[in-house]
């Protein structure tokens, strides 16, 4: 087998598209040759480097994203919802504290970083739940299948400077890659780095990376 083609996920739980790209490279992770590297950062960040600014700030497109949540979670099987206060939620709450989580998470204990992630998606764009509370994250790790110890060790470590300059890092590496949002596929390919932005770019993904495209619920027999 030839050898595998590293992928680096830039993603942030305040992004409903970035929760999309996650499940679908989860679910290929073991179908394609790749090594899936999840790479938690801030959205929030990246948005005011770049000087980009949400698409739910102009009307239309945010009543065209409603619309659509609702189509793409049939049909990439997510089952997205859009919070019941969407703006604030976005841009007052943010997502700050549960990114910090996620990279400590990361930092110790890298096999809780995909459960943890997307149960924080779920309280978020599903359950419209909190996500900024020390209680709703542990809740969060405890439903990834942590302990309570860990989770509240780990919440700790949050206000640590090394984990704040990590996710920090982590932040600035996917803005030297020319990311502007979330999420953001980095795809090393013959050895050079191309980057895919957003959750629709997967079928020229596969093609790049010499793999086979099957939809985006690769279990699930296409008719």
């Amino acid at each position: 087998m030839s050898q595998k083609k590293v992928l680096e996920l830039f993603y942030d739980v305040i992004s409903p598209y970035s929760w999309l790209g996650f499940e679908v490279l989860c679910r290929y992770k073991n179908i394609w040759n790749v090594d899936l590297r999840l790479r938690p950062g801030l959205l929030g960040g990246i948005m005011h480097a770049t000087g980009n600014s949400p698409p739910a700030m102009v009307p239309n497109k945010g009543a065209y994203m409603a619309k659509d949540m609702q189509r793409l979670s049939e049909y990439f099987q997510v089952p997205i919802r859009q919070p019941s206060d969407f703006m604030h939620v976005m841009l007052k709450k943010g997502s700050l504290s549960a990114m910090r989580f996620v990279t400590a998470v990361n930092m110790s204990h890298p096999e809780f970083v995909e459960p943890v992630s997307r149960e924080l998606w779920v309280r978020i764009w599903s359950e419209d739940k909190d996500i900024t509370e020390p209680e709703s994250i542990l809740e969060a790790a405890k439903k990834a299948g942590m302990s309570v110890e860990l989770a509240t060790k780990l919440l700790q470590a949050t206000d640590k400077p090394e984990v704040k300059n990590a996710l920090k890092e982590t932040t600035a590496e996917a803005l030297k890659h020319g990311v502007f949002g979330m999420p953001s596929i980095v795809a090393y390919i013959n050895g050079e780095p191309q980057l895919y932005f957003g959750s629709d770019r997967f079928e020229l993904l596969a093609h790049q990376l010499g793999e086979k495209w099957l939809g985006p619920v690769p279990s699930k027999p296409r008719l």
